[in-house]
């Protein structure tokens, strides 16, 4: 695949298992990278434990910090299903935004990076409505009243494109999502 071919991944505790390992295969599948990226709060790792069947998961890239250049290197950046986004969106000062939500804002500002966010993922953008304001999406239908709420446009399908922006409905729709994510990297 030509162009860029790195996918980062965000993670936290209570991720969906399913949907992870799936995309550790699929996207390698492609010939692309894989990153998972996480707050490491000083730490040179952290294992999480997903949601399903609590199987622990070694994380060694942080999202903090990272400079413009190497953020451009990536094709996509996906926020998954679980518990994953409202773990990350956890600030000290309640007076900033969340580390990760400063991440996610400066991958929204590159309209050439792909933004992937499936299920519960939208819990990440509500201390940052402006991303998704206007923009067609779907959610976990748990979520419908904070994407209403966001100013999104919801729309009833497993797999909604908005320019750069892909959603999708639940972390059992993983598949679709990915293959979607993957057509528009091919695209580009």
């Amino acid at each position: 695949m030509a162009g860029k071919n790195k996918i980062g991944i965000l993670m936290e505790g209570d991720y969906y298992e399913p949907e992870i390992f799936y995309y550790q295969r699929r996207f390698a599948e492609e010939g692309l990278e894989v990153h998972f990226l996480t707050r490491l709060w000083g730490q040179p790792a952290l294992t999480f434990k997903g949601h399903e069947y609590q199987i622990p998961f070694e994380c060694r890239e942080s999202f903090e910090g990272m400079d413009e250049a190497t953020l451009k290197s990536y094709a996509a950046i996906i926020v998954p299903a679980g518990i994953v986004a409202d773990r990350l969106r956890y600030t000290e000062d309640i007076k900033k935004l969340p580390p990760a939500v400063e991440f996610l804002k400066k991958a929204f500002a590159q309209k050439d990076i792909i933004k992937g966010i499936i299920c519960h993922g939208l819990w990440l953008c509500a201390p940052a409505p402006e991303l998704v304001r206007g923009r067609k999406l779907v959610v976990h239908n748990n979520l419908l009243g904070d994407a209403r709420n966001m100013g999104a446009v919801y729309v009833d399908e497993d797999v909604v494109v908005d320019a750069d922006l892909v959603t999708a409905r639940t972390g059992g729709h993983c598949n679709v999502f990915a293959r979607k994510i993957i057509e528009l990297i091919r695209q580009r």
